[in-house]
C-alpha cells in the first residue's frame, strides 16, 4: 500500500505540516493524488488555515457566544447528566460562576465529566445508545459548535443536508427526487455500521488539526471524545466513537463525512447525504455495482469506518427507504413500507384495549403522533395509503370504545345513543364475537362513523393531507430525527 493511502489514524498532530486532508473549498480533490502522494498545494492551504485559527478559544468563551449557547441548551431541554444538574438549574449556576467557568475553559483547566448512558429502543429491534453529557458540558460543547460551524459549514458540500442551518430532510428528498427524474434511477444505498460508535479518535483529531491551529481547543475536544460513559455505576473509558446526544457530535460527524462528500464530487457522482444516511444515484446497474464496491473500499480503508454490507445495497427508487420515503415515477416522493409499518406499530401500542384510559385521553395521545407524522410525510404521494391507515385506526378505536362498555346492556345503550335503532343495537350487543370482530359490524360503523370521529376530536390524516395539497408549496424546513 502506498504511503499516502496508509492508515491515517496512525498519524499524530506533530506531522500536520507534512500531511493534509480535505480542502476547505467545495468540490475539491482529496489530499492524495492518484499516485498516492500528498499534494503540495494542500500543505500550503492547511498551513494558512491553521495560522488563521490559533485564537478560536477567545471567540468560544466570549460573553455573547456563551450566552447564545446557554439559550440553546436551555431551549433544547433534555435530561440531567451524571451530576444531576438540570438545564433549568444551569442558568442560575452560569450567572454565579461565569468568570470562573470562562477562565477554566480558556486556560485548559476545565474538567470534562463522563456521559450518562441511555438506551433507546429502535423500531426494528435492538437499542440505540445515547450519551447524555452534564448540562455544563453541553454548554461548552454548544459554544464550541457555534464557532466551528461558522468556520466549517461554508466549506461543506451542497449535497450534505443533515445538521446544517437552513437545510433539512425535505431539501435532501427534493434533491434525490430531482436526480431520479433526470434518469438516475439506480440507487446505491450505503449504510455505515454503528457510525457514531466507531469513529476513530486519532483520525478525527488529525482531521481537526489540519484546519484548527488552536491547540487548547483541540485538547478540549479530545477530552470530550475520551470522556467515559457511566453505566450501572461503572465508567467505561472512551477509546473510539462519540456519544449521540451531545451538541458537538453532529458537527463532528459532518467534518468526518465531508471527506466522503469531496471524494464523491471528485468522481462526478450525484449523491445526497443526510447525516450518516447516504445514497448515490447512477444510470445503470453495472455502474451501481462499481460504485458500491469502490465506495466500500474507500470508506473502510481510507476513512477507517465500517460499511454494513448486509444493509448496503443497490435498489430501484420505489424500493428505497431514504429518510422514510421511497421515490416514485418522475421523482415524486412516496411513503416507504418501513415508515408505514412504524406508524402502525406505534398506533397499535397506543390503542391496546387493556390500557384502562378514557377515550378522551386516547385521542389526546394519538393526535400529536398523527399530526407530527403527517407534517413530516406531507409531501409524499400517499392518499390511498392514508385511507387504508385511517380505516385501520378507526377500526381499532371502535374496538377500544366498545370494550369500555363491558356489558351487553351498556353497549346497546351506546349504539342507540349514537343513532342505531334499539332492535339493531340489542342484536349487535348480543353477538358472541370478539371485540375486534364486533367493531366491523354494520351497527358499529353506523354509530361510530366519520362524523363521530370528528366529534371526539381525532386528527384526520386524510382530511389534513388533502388540505395540504391545496396549499401553495411551503419553504419550511422539517428536520429528520436519527
Amino acid at each position: 500500500m502506498k504511503a499516502g493511502k496508509r492508515i491515517i489514524g496512525q498519524m499524530s498532530l506533530a506531522g500536520l505540516d507534512e500531511w493534509s486532508s480535505v480542502r476547505a473549498v467545495k468540490g475539491a480533490d482529496v489530499f492524495c493524488n492518484q499516485g498516492g502522494k500528498v499534494r503540495r498545494e494542500w500543505l500550503s492551504r492547511c498551513t494558512e488555515e491553521r495560522a488563521l485559527t490559533k485564537e478560536l478559544m477567545g471567540k468560544i468563551v466570549s460573553p455573547s457566544n456563551l450566552v447564545a449557547a446557554l439559550r440553546q441548551v436551555v431551549s433544547n431541554k433534555g435530561s440531567a447528566g451524571i451530576d444531576g444538574m438540570s438545564v433549568e438549574e444551569l442558568r442560575q449556576w452560569f450567572s454565579s460562576h461565569y468568570h470562573e467557568f470562562q477562565s477554566q475553559i480558556i486556560t485548559g483547566k476545565y474538567r470534562v465529566e463522563s456521559v450518562r448512558e441511555v438506551q433507546i429502543p429502535k423500531p426494528n429491534g435492538g437499542v440505540r445508545i445515547l450519551g447524555i453529557p452534564t448540562a455544563k458540558d453541553r454548554l461548552v460543547q454548544q459554544a464550541i459548535s457555534q464557532v466551528l460551524s461558522l468556520h466549517y459549514d461554508p466549506t461543506f458540500s451542497d449535497r450534505s443536508y443533515g445538521f446544517r442551518p437552513d437545510r433539512g430532510a425535505h431539501d435532501a428528498l427534493r434533491q434525490a427526487g430531482q436526480e431520479v427524474s433526470e434518469g438516475r434511477d439506480w440507487i446505491v444505498d450505503i449504510d455505515l455500521e454503528k457510525f457514531f460508535d466507531t469513529v476513530n479518535h486519532d483520525r478525527l483529531m488529525w482531521l481537526l488539526g489540519t484546519r484548527i491551529g488552536d491547540k487548547t481547543l483541540l485538547k478540549l475536544i479530545g477530552k470530550f471524545l475520551r470522556a467515559g460513559m457511566l453505566k450501572d455505576g461503572l465508567v467505561s473509558q472512551g477509546v473510539k466513537g462519540m456519544p449521540q446526544g451531545s451538541p458537538l457530535s453532529p458537527l463532528l460527524s459532518n467534518i468526518i463525512l465531508d471527506e466522503l462528500d469531496k471524494e464523491l464530487e471528485v468522481r462526478g457522482h450525484r449523491f445526497v447525504r443526510y447525516a450518516d444516511d447516504l445514497i448515490v444515484m447512477v444510470k445503470s446497474e453495472p455502474s451501481a455495482k462499481r460504485v458500491l464496491s469502490s465506495l466500500t473500499a474507500f470508506i473502510e480503508q481510507r476513512m477507517l469506518l465500517k460499511v454494513n454490507k448486509s444493509k448496503s445495497k443497490i435498489s430501484r427508487p420505489y424500493e428505497l427507504n431514504f429518510l422514510g420515503h421511497s421515490i416514485l415515477i418522475e421523482g415524486r416522493l412516496g411513503l416507504s413500507k418501513t415508515s408505514e409499518q412504524r406508524l402502525k406499530a406505534k398506533l397499535k401500542q397506543l390503542t391496546q384495549r387493556n390500557r384502562g384510559i378514557s377515550l378522551e385521553q386516547l385521542v389526546k395521545e394519538l393526535n400529536p403522533i398523527l399530526r407530527g407524522w403527517l407534517n413530516y410525510f406531507k409531501n409524499a404521494q400517499m392518499i390511498g395509503r392514508l385511507k387504508a391507515i385511517e380505516g385501520w385506526l378507526n377500526r381499532r378505536i371502535r374496538c377500544f370504545r366498545l370494550k369500555q362498555c363491558k356489558r351487553a346492556f351498556t353497549m346497546a345503550k351506546l349504539l342507540h345513543r349514537l343513532g342505531v335503532p334499539w332492535n339493531r343495537s340489542w342484536a349487535t350487543a348480543g353477538i358472541s364475537k370478539g371485540w375486534y370482530r364486533l367493531s366491523v359490524t354494520p351497527a358499529a360503523h353506523e354509530a361510530m362513523n366519520l362524523k363521530w370521529f370528528g366529534t371526539i376530536g381525532l386528527y384526520s390524516l386524510k382530511e389534513n393531507y388533502v388540505k395540504h395539497l391545496k396549499k401553495p408549496p411551503s419553504t419550511t424546513h422539517v428536520r429528520w430525527v436519527v
